[in-house]
């Protein structure tokens, strides 16, 4: 028994290193789905002809579009708020974890002087409160910008010339969020988060619970790689971030020296672009900073924010704010699968009023290949996942109005 539980700790740590190794998801989309903006004439407009100007403090309006199928996923606007205000603490170097930047890594981690608000104004001029909230009967989305069409069950992107577009959404698999890089799609345009590390208040789940997740992300939007450059040894085309052999996962003790360490400081872990847990992560460098404000010059990718005025809501008319209470969904018929994760059987049960009986249970991998099929005959049923390989899979039960899908974690 000792053994079996043993095995099962050991699985559940193999799992979560596994996953925090996997937690950023702009490279792989970058690589399969990223499409490049179609080229269009050079335009300038009157009186939008500036470059930016040294120690400039940029601010981004930023508008949130929330996706939920539950109740949970429905997170307040206190978890979104705090969402900005880590974001504006981290980019300005004001979190109180910078103090934990090694001495050796002090002299070049910087302020980047970009700053966020929640929008204030619509494109059409009325007011906001930078928050859309809406009902999707999509229990997840994949790392495929489905989130990003209305038509897909997600929501449609604001101007992506004046507002920096996030969805916050339940994504499937490993990935806690990504974002497109500059000189994108502009329909595509902005950053997707899963909605249980957004913020640091509220659904929050450690290690991601200090709003980091957006943070690395948001930096991706303008433009930074991961500090190892997605391959061993590689480059990130800054020239203060020390070259590192790949990613860091958990919280490294410094110095974490490795064979591509260019000194005896090692790796620098604790930047907001490497995959160490949010706890660990409090800087961004020099060359980093001048690096994301390179794209607001005058030809910049997002030179039009300089021009943006959404964060004014003196600028907006046509009425009052929007009600900003939460709505409230009716507890729909479900199901629940535990244990999960799972070793060898799982039980399955109805909620609110779903009826099992009659219904089939099928078990796909991540690729959706079919690999078990189950006959319910009762309300209460046990499938055995012995033979299943460690891993994720999709469990899908029933057909039309009534299907259920849920995620099966198998150690």
């Amino acid at each position: 028994m000792r053994s079996i539980f043993s095995l099962a700790i050991l699985c559940i740590f193999s799992i979560q290193a596994s996953l925090a190794q996997h937690q950023c998801g702009t490279e792989a989309y970058t690589r399969n789905h990223f499409k490049p903006a179609k080229e269009q004439p050079a335009m300038v407009l009157r009186g939008q002809d500036r470059d930016t100007v040294p120690n400039e403090i940029i601010t981004i309006p930023v508008i949130v579009h929330l996706l939920f199928n539950t109740n949970e996923q429905n997170i307040s606007d206190e978890q979104i708020k705090s969402q900005i205000d880590v974001l504006n603490k981290d980019f300005r170097r004001l979190n109180t974890d910078a103090v934990n930047t090694p001495d050796a890594f002090k002299p070049v981690a910087a302020d980047t002087r970009i700053m966020f608000c929640l929008a204030k104004v619509t494109p059409d001029g009325k007011p906001t409160k930078g928050i859309i909230r809406k009902y999707t009967t999509k229990a997840f989305f994949l790392g495929d910008d489905g989130m990003k069409f209305s038509a897909a069950g997600g929501d449609d992107a604001w101007d992506s010339k004046k507002y920096l577009n996030i969805w916050v959404c339940t994504l499937f698999g490993r990935s806690l969020g990504y974002a497109t890089i500059p000189g994108g799609d502009a329909s595509l345009d902005g950053v997707v988060i899963n909605y249980d590390v957004f913020g640091n208040t509220g659904f929050v789940r450690p290690p991601f619970n200090k709003g980091r997740t957006a943070t690395h992300e948001v930096a991706h939007w303008l433009g930074l790689k991961h500090i190892w450059g997605d391959e061993n040894c590689g480059s990130d085309d800054v020239d203060d971030t020390p070259r590192q052999k790949s990613y860091n996962y958990g919280c490294p003790v410094f110095p974490h020296v490795t064979s591509c360490s260019e000194n005896a400081s090692g790796d620098m872990f604790m930047n907001f672009m490497d995959f160490t847990d949010d706890a660990c992560m409090n800087s961004f460098t020099y060359g980093q900073k001048m690096k994301m404000r390179s794209l607001f010059a005058l030809g910049g990718t997002r030179n039009s924010f300089l021009y943006s005025f959404a964060c004014d809501s003196s600028l907006a008319s046509g009425g009052p704010l929007p009600d900003d209470t939460l709505p409230v969904i009716k507890p729909k018929a479900s199901v629940n699968i535990y244990p999960n994760p799972a070793i060898s059987d799982i039980t399955i049960t109805p909620v609110n009023d779903y009826v099992l009986a009659g219904k089939t249970c099928s078990i796909y991998n991540v690729q959706g290949k079919l690999l078990l099929r189950q006959s319910f005959v009762s309300n209460r049923e046990k499938i055995n996942v012995t033979a299943l390989p460690s891993g994720i899979y999709i469990l899908k039960i029933g057909e039309g109005d009534e299907k259920q899908v849920a995620k099966l974690i198998k150690l």
